[in-house]
């Protein structure tokens, strides 16, 4: 039962195209591309890059940019944004640049969704230009999108081209019961951020489900959940490197981001107890450990959650070692 669940189960991958310590960013990129590689040899289903804006320790900014670099550089695995912050973009401008990366790689790319700025309020501003974001702009914000996507709009004034009538699957994402909400109201499948705001998973799980309705393109709710894995041949080198995602999250939690640093070890001394209770909380759902300890943790979530498909983000410092933590990962979920 155990092996068949993750079998069961699609594994895809999230990069925040980290930049580790002491490297530069087209370092960061080029070590994103060949992830990608391995990855799809590997046999995971998508790779997604995350939007995010200034941040020294991340260069995905400019996601679309970045997501063409890695279909160029594949040829099977989905590419994917997971996600584009949409209250930073008009949703044309997103059809336009969606619908060029689906023309170019066909029957592979994924638009995922987020609401969230993807950085600070001032950055935020800078890149809204001063638009204030309501509860409504986003529900309607992607209504505007489907709309550009649709045959229909063929009619309309104002068209996406290229972008109009291609099958460009959208995935709503959230880390709160709002999207989740709207994910199923709108019949879209629906990824929970609990890689980094555990709290409210089931609860949105709930509602997605209860809630969902069914759509043209989804008759079934689709619930994908984003979890922190960090996979090593022993659960004490899967601890260490680990050390690395630690600092990492000291930097949010103090407002002091700085890029990836290396691995220590021990994190005695450099945390305290107040923020070790803080950063074990955020990283609640972490998978820490050898092949078989990755195996029973991985398992007993996906039979608690029911989640279809788990998307693995992996802060590790050094670069080899996130590529054997992604192949021992694809032993896992295929009974290796």
């Amino acid at each position: 039962m155990t092996k068949n669940i993750l079998q069961d189960t699609k594994f895809s991958v999230l990069d925040l195209v980290p930049v580790a310590q002491g490297n530069t960013p087209i370092q960061a990129m080029e070590n994103s591309l060949d992830l990608a590689q391995h990855t799809e040899k590997y046999g995971y289903h998508r790779f997604w890059v995350s939007e995010h804006h200034n941040m020294e320790s991340l260069v995905s900014s400019a996601t679309v940019v970045l997501l063409g670099y890695l279909a160029q550089g594949t040829s099977s695995i989905r590419i994917g944004s997971g996600g584009v912050m949409l209250p930073n973009h008009a949703p044309l401008i997103v059809a336009e640049q969606f619908g060029t990366l689906a023309t170019l790689y066909p029957n592979r790319i994924d638009l995922g969704l987020g609401r969230a700025p993807g950085t600070d309020q001032l950055t935020a501003q800078a890149l809204r230009r001063g638009k204030q974001e309501s509860v409504q702009d986003f529900p309607k914000d992607i209504e505007e999108l489907q709309q550009f996507f649709s045959s229909e709009n063929q009619h309309s004034k104002v068209r996406a081209i290229p972008g109009e009538g291609l099958d460009i699957p959208i995935y709503l994402l959230g880390s709160s019961t709002f999207s989740a909400q709207l994910a199923a109201e709108k019949g879209l499948p629906y990824a929970f951020a609990s890689h980094f705001a555990p709290a409210q998973l089931f609860n949105a799980l709930d509602l997605y489900a209860e809630g969902f309705k069914a759509s043209e393109e989804n008759k079934t709710p689709y619930p994908m959940a984003c979890v922190n894995v960090i996979a090593a041949e022993t659960d004490e080198e899967a601890e260490r490197l680990a050390t690395s995602l630690y600092q990492f999250a000291m930097g949010i939690i103090t407002n002091t981001r700085r890029p990836l640093p290396a691995p220590i070890d021990s994190m005695e001394g450099v945390w305290t107890m107040e923020q070790e209770a803080i950063i074990k909380n955020m990283m609640y759902f972490t998978f820490i450990g050898s092949k078989d300890t990755i195996n029973t943790e991985l398992s007993k979530f996906v039979e608690s959650t029911g989640v279809k498909e788990i998307i693995a983000v992996s802060h590790i410092y050094d670069h080899q070692a996130r590529l054997k933590s992604y192949e021992i990962l694809s032993e896992v979920f295929k009974g290796n």
